[in-house]
């Protein structure tokens, strides 16, 4: 019987990208006095670039960006605080978020989050999405000192929720950090298809919305209709 749903945080609740490029346009005009000799979209599309969806720190990204565009009078430590401090500002969630954790937990599924990831800032995307509120577990890996794809932050997760991994489903973006860990870690696994990803991605099943996650739980759990 299944008891609790998992949820990875960016690219799969958190979309990170259109986030990212958000911010970034923010930060542009934020700092014009001294980012306003770089064409605003040229910025954008080099950050982006340079991040390489967020396994590259950013520590590395304004530094680059720094010497790339001839950036003066200010520092990278600077933009990278206004990073830290900022971000959660430009946090845009997925279509049907709410609504989806809104249902699950009406009808008494344990949910928990777990993400890689700096504590604070991670935290502080999570309340900007107002989601913090819906889940009984929340793991980031700063604080754990576990890291996806080590599966046994995955078994924490499920032993603070009260559950066996057995008795979870986890969804998440990244074919082996995500799908293929959790799984490892005798989870069902959810794959949020990201189209990045153009190999095949063994899952026990894919969604394209999360507004699909109900339907496909469905086959794991008999659901009452709700009143």
């Amino acid at each position: 019987m299944i008891r609790a749903v998992l949820f990875d945080l960016d690219g799969t609740l958190l979309d990170r990208d259109s986030s990212l490029k958000r911010f970034v346009e923010m930060q542009h005009q934020r700092w014009g006095h001294c980012l306003g000799h770089i064409p605003k979209e040229a910025f954008i599309n080099r950050f982006v670039e340079l991040d390489a969806r967020g396994y590259v720190w950013k520590d590395a990204v304004y530094q680059q960006l720094i010497d790339e565009f001839e950036i003066q009078g200010t520092t990278w430590e600077e933009l990278l605080e206004d990073y830290v401090s900022q971000f959660h500002q430009a946090c845009v969630s997925f279509p049907n978020l709410l609504e989806l954790l809104e249902e699950l937990q009406q009808r008494g599924i344990e949910l928990g989050l777990i993400t890689n990831g700096f504590t604070a800032l991670q935290m502080s995307n999570i309340q900007a999405l107002g989601i913090e509120r819906y889940f009984s577990a929340i793991l980031v890996s700063e604080q754990e000192g576990l890291r996806k794809p080590d599966h046994r932050i995955f078994k924490l997760a499920a032993e603070r929720l009260g559950v066996a991994p057995e008795e979870s489903i986890y969804v998440g973006d990244h074919p082996m950090n995500d799908v293929q860990a959790s799984r490892e870690a005798g989870m069902i696994a959810i794959w949020k298809k990201d189209e990045y990803w153009d190999s095949p991605v063994e899952a026990d099943a894919v969604i394209n919305d999360l507004s699909e996650l109900v339907g496909i739980l469905e086959h794991f759990i008999h659901f009452e209709p709700l009143k």
